[in-house]
């Protein structure tokens, strides 16, 4: 590869966000707020501390401060600023495959964040709750944070997933000449494990002279069992397995297409 000598700092700022969705189902009030109060446990802010610190580890980062707060009645907020690592470029892999780096690939990250918000919520007639975590690592420099996408989509249960990565400002070499990436990409989902990308659906929305690049993921194994909340599907009759199936899915496929969608019998 042509090594670039740069004039000063690279400049690059390079953000990937993403939500990650579970849905659920509940038979009755007293139920949804049980789920609503497992999210809110199960994902609460020293628990997504942890899930942050590793990701710091991942990509090479030190720690700078950590702001968290659990909120009432539910969801929680962490985000953690942090700076560079020392770090020789040439040990940087920028081609498209999976993460995380190696412990010894550390990155220049400073001014940086990561960051998470959670929303837990339900629908006020229809049984369905949904769990939403919305995710940014922000770095500035020579790799990036896509090397923790893996870590991140595994941490959480996931039902649908949209990413968001982009690449923002330039940096110019010795030459002034301006450069607005540092790395090739075709797709979010070269740089995803076979592991994640053999269990969903996906579609990418690319804006490549934009350097934007968008993937939406939806489950492709539909398994009742696993969006009933304190019931299993033996115990329901085959009319309500088929009413709840309906519901789920289509909340799915809402949130996958990003449109509400008429009710069907």
């Amino acid at each position: 590869m042509h090594k670039i000598k740069l004039h000063g700092f690279n400049n690059l700022t390079k953000s990937l966000s993403f939500c990650i969705y579970d849905i659920c189902y509940t038979q009755t009030d007293y139920d949804r707020e049980q789920y609503i109060a497992y999210i809110d446990e199960q994902y609460n802010a020293n628990r997504l501390t942890e899930i942050l610190t590793e990701t710091c580890s991942i990509i090479g980062a030190n720690i700078l401060n950590i702001a968290r707060q659990d909120y009432d009645p539910q969801g929680a907020s962490v985000t953690i600023l942090i700076s560079e690592e020392p770090i020789d470029p040439s040990l940087v892999d920028q081609s498209e495959n999976p993460g995380p780096l190696p412990e010894a690939v550390v990155a220049h990250l400073d001014k940086s964040h990561i960051c998470v918000h959670t929303y837990p919520e339900s629908h006020p007639q229809g049984g369905i709750c949904t769990f939403r975590a919305d995710i940014e690592v922000s770095t500035c420099g020579v790799i990036s944070p896509l090397k923790a996408l893996n870590y991140l989509i595994h941490q959480l249960e996931s039902d649908i997933v949209t990413l968001d990565y982009r690449v923002r400002g330039f940096t110019r070499d010795v030459n002034g000449v301006k450069h607005y990436i540092d790395h090739p990409i075709n797709s979010i989902q070269n740089f995803m494990a076979e592991s994640i990308t053999s269990q969903f659906h996906m579609v990418d929305v690319n804006v490549y002279q934009e350097n934007i690049f968008h993937t939406k993921m939806m489950l492709k194994e539909f398994d009742l069992d696993h969006y009933l909340f304190n019931a299993k599907p033996e115990d329901l009759s085959q009319s309500e397995r088929q009413h709840i199936t309906r519901l789920v899915r289509k909340e799915m496929q809402e949130i996958y297409y990003g449109r509400n969608m008429p009710d069907v019998a």
